[in-house]
């Protein structure tokens, strides 16, 4: 064999192998979830395991902490390729119209946003030590509540509590939400407000350790909040042994047109595979539903589009 064809051979073998590895190499995605802590930065960790295990390792979610979902949404008009976000998504809806938080940036930066698949919803608790006998949204009146700073959750729970008409009634503890359980039972609060999926991991730890109760919305109050109902059922939390009626905003998981449609194909596919896998490890995934997709109002990703199609999903036109 002369040196041509030797060299012609050895570039075929070596092409070869090349396009071997390449179909072989892990993808790797950019996750970026919530602070360390919280119920959804747990949830991107579960996931990632979930998709890893789901791939047989050939994609790989890297989960970044994230101060909120205000972030999350600003980081998708920068971020290139793989990468994948949690939010409400009003504030999809909020980027995309250039209102809210995002009113001084370009709303085109944020045109290319697209949905991928629902997770668990950000679900309010009011909670309250179970010997201060609240019944009501009324009994709160005198009671120091704590709600946190800067989170959903403290910004939709002194909202409620205004609605209510218990601004100014209410005590508001001046504390971080993360000492919630412990001034709960040392009775520095009388109860704390505090939003995530059910269960939520401070709540599981405050009823582990003290009496709770959660306070239940009537159904006229729900309307005044203008969010969707959500039962959280007896026996969620040790001690609390009646359904409570709350609110819910739901969230999803985002990604951009950067990501080519195979691998958001792959995601949307592979989550929902693990979905029952997810749900007897972690119990807050048990609610979650194709369906629930469609409450986005945003346009989803082409490669999700396919799944949802495969799986007999009817996806809107104006979500195409």
């Amino acid at each position: 064999m002369n040196r041509l064809k030797l060299a012609a051979t050895g570039l075929a073998i070596f092409g070869c192998i090349g396009l071997l590895s390449a179909s072989h190499a892990e993808e790797r995605v950019t996750y970026k979830s919530a602070k360390t802590g919280t119920s959804y930065y747990q949830m991107g960790v579960e996931l990632a395991s979930a998709i890893k295990q789901g791939t047989d390792g050939q994609t790989i979610l890297t989960v970044e902490e994230s101060q909120g979902s205000v972030q999350n949404v600003m980081e998708a008009a920068v971020r290139s390729g793989n990468y994948v976000f949690t939010t409400p998504p009003s504030l999809v809806k909020s980027a995309q119209a250039g209102t809210g938080p995002f009113k001084n940036r370009p709303k085109e930066s944020f045109a290319k946003i697209r949905a991928l698949f629902p997770i668990p919803s950000l679900t309010m608790h009011f909670v309250v030590h179970s010997d201060k006998q609240v019944d009501t949204f009324d009994d709160l009146a005198g009671k120091t509540i704590l709600l946190g700073k800067g989170t959903f959750g403290a910004n939709e729970g002194a909202k409620y509590l205004k609605l209510f008409g218990l601004d100014g009634k209410v005590k508001i503890a001046s504390a971080e939400l993360g000492n919630a359980a412990e001034a709960l039972q040392n009775g520095q609060i009388d109860g704390f407000v505090t939003a995530g999926s059910f269960p939520a991991p401070n709540l599981v730890q405050a009823a582990a350790s003290t009496q709770v109760a959660l306070v239940s919305m009537t159904d006229e109050q729900i309307a005044k909040t203008g969010r969707a109902k959500q039962i959280i059922p007896a026996g969620t939390y040790a001690g609390v042994d009646k359904d409570v009626a709350t609110t819910f905003l739901p969230v999803d998981a985002f990604a951009t047109t950067d990501m080519s449609d195979d691998t958001a194909y792959l995601l949307t596919k592979t989550f929902w595979a693990q979905k029952a896998a997810l749900s007897k490890t972690a119990p807050w995934w048990k609610a979650v539903e194709p369906e629930m997709i469609m409450s986005a109002g945003v346009k989803l990703h082409p490669g999700a589009i396919r799944y949802y199609e495969e799986a007999g999903v009817t996806i809107p036109e104006a979500m195409r």
